[in-house]
């Protein structure tokens, strides 16, 4: 049922390592006692699966064990991975690369989490696929934003389409749709967005404005809106993504630094609580090291 994928199976090595390394550990040849569900539970807790996901998945665990009479801890792992796997099987990580003459991806998330990284990693992701990729800076509030993109796009080989800091980041964006349009003929744009304003409705306010100028351009754009979240923040990054989803309409998460982080749990509590599907996961720190995401090597991965 379960296969592994290298680059996640590589990338959860930290975390096979630490909470779920130690749920592992409880699945032995012994018999499941209530000490057994006990612990189970705030190990869950602790791998950042969250409240909400270790309470649905312990009524699940106890059900489906009673109901198969399963007595020995090693076959109730078993079921925990499949009920794991069932929660992100309720949002598959499909990546919509339909064909078009332009498909204009915008990037969200808070500074620091990874984003201008994320945005290097999934165009070199598309080159991959044959598409060529223009990349616009519409984080004009910072200058080491622009600068740090226009980095990584001479890195990965792709054009950046920038502003003066402190411009209007909807006049990039529209900038950057003419001329990926027009001169460079590009397959997709990918836009960089500010991850702090002033103010949070500053900032939800300001990415509503590039939504609408992407639409007013581009037919049914933007096509994807992947919010970037550090898997190191565990349940934090929660919080930030409800603030997202609820402002620009969010179609999946890239979830980034899964190989710094001993827990990775919260993968299943953006699933679950959130309703949004994993697209892609960051493995490492070159553009290489990124994939989309297969639950079934996730799951695989951590027990392995």
């Amino acid at each position: 049922m379960f296969r592994r994928s290298q680059p996640i199976s590589d990338g959860l090595q930290r975390t096979r390592q630490g909470f779920f390394g130690r749920i592992t550990g409880l699945f032995g040849g012994s018999d499941i006692t209530e000490e057994t569900w006990e612990e189970l539970e705030a190990l869950l807790i602790q791998a950042d699966v969250g409240v909400a996901t270790t309470t649905l998945l312990m009524k699940r665990l106890r059900e489906r064990v009673a109901q198969e009479n399963i007595r020995r801890a090693d076959a109730a792992q078993t079921v925990l991975k499949q009920e794991l796997l069932g929660i992100l099987a309720k949002h598959p990580a499909q990546v919509d690369r339909s064909p078009r003459l332009l498909t204009v991806v915008l990037i969200v998330g808070v500074n620091g989490s990874g984003k201008t990284t994320s945005i290097a990693k999934l165009a070199r992701y598309d080159q991959r696929q044959g598409k060529k990729v223009v990349l616009a800076a519409a984080d004009t509030f910072r200058a080491a934003a622009i600068d740090q993109l226009k980095l990584w796009g001479e890195r990965v080989g792709s054009e950046v389409i920038a502003g003066m800091p402190g411009a209007d980041p909807g006049a990039v964006v529209y900038d950057a749709i003419r001329a990926s349009q027009e001169s460079r003929r590009a397959d997709i744009l990918i836009v960089d967005t500010a991850g702090r304003l002033h103010t949070k409705f500053n900032l939800m306010e300001e990415l509503r404005k590039i939504r609408a100028i992407a639409q007013k351009q581009v037919h049914r754009a933007p096509h994807d809106t992947f919010l970037v979240l550090d898997a190191t923040t565990g349940q934090n990054a929660l919080a930030q993504a409800k603030a997202f989803k609820d402002a620009v309409e969010v179609t999946g998460v890239i979830l980034a630094k899964l190989d710094s982080t001993a827990k990775g749990g919260m993968a299943f509590a953006i699933v679950h609580d959130l309703g949004l599907p994993i697209r892609f996961v960051g493995t490492g720190e070159k553009p290489e090291n990124f994939a989309e995401f297969d639950a079934e090597a996730f799951v695989e991965g951590l027990f392995a």
